[in-house]
């Protein structure tokens, strides 16, 4: 569905308060290369830029990409959600989202819900039919999220693809 279009990751994590006592574990079982996105709306500006600093440590000594949200300039390797230094991912729910990320420059793009999520329970998904029509109309590498594992993404020829839960600590190569 999605092709490998540019060097961006394959494989990317994100943030969030429900995966970070696990975080350690999966950055280190996740293939070399793969994408880091930092999140952790959950905490306060230090304590967020502390645990920044230890899970970007980790990240880029296992080789992986990392993306910060935010405005902040922590050295990360691009930004999540707005432009900033480095590379800018952008977020994407339906075909008029993702045109204007294109229009305003993503270097890539997380297109979700592909399947139900735990981030939005009872959100309308775009199911994999729905996710291949709209990364086919993109320019730039679009990243399938929400509710993605390992088996969906083999089972649907999902290319590149990001989890907050679905990759838990085991290795995903």
């Amino acid at each position: 569905m999605a092709r490998n279009q540019s060097p961006l990751p394959l494989l990317w994590l994100l943030s969030d308060a429900r995966n970070d006592a696990g975080l350690e574990d999966a950055l280190r079982a996740l293939p070399e290369g793969s994408g880091f996105v930092f999140r952790h709306y959950h905490l306060d500006d230090g304590a967020r830029q502390a645990r920044y600093d230890e899970l970007a440590g980790l990240a880029r000594a296992h080789g992986h990409t990392v993306i910060l949200s935010g405005r902040e300039d922590w050295g990360a390797d691009g930004h999540y959600g707005q432009k900033g230094t480095g590379l800018y991912l952008a977020t994407a729910h339906d075909g008029d989202e993702l045109q204007a990320a294109i229009a305003e420059g993503a270097d890539g793009i997380f297109l979700s819900p592909v399947f139900p999520t735990a981030s939005h329970p009872g959100s309308q998904t775009l199911g994999p039919h729905g996710f291949s029509v709209l990364a086919q109309q993109s320019p730039v590498p679009v990243i399938a999220l929400g509710g993605m594992t390992r088996a969906r993404a083999d089972a649907f020829s999902i290319v590149r693809w990001g989890a907050i839960d679905g990759l838990g600590s085991t290795k995903v190569a």
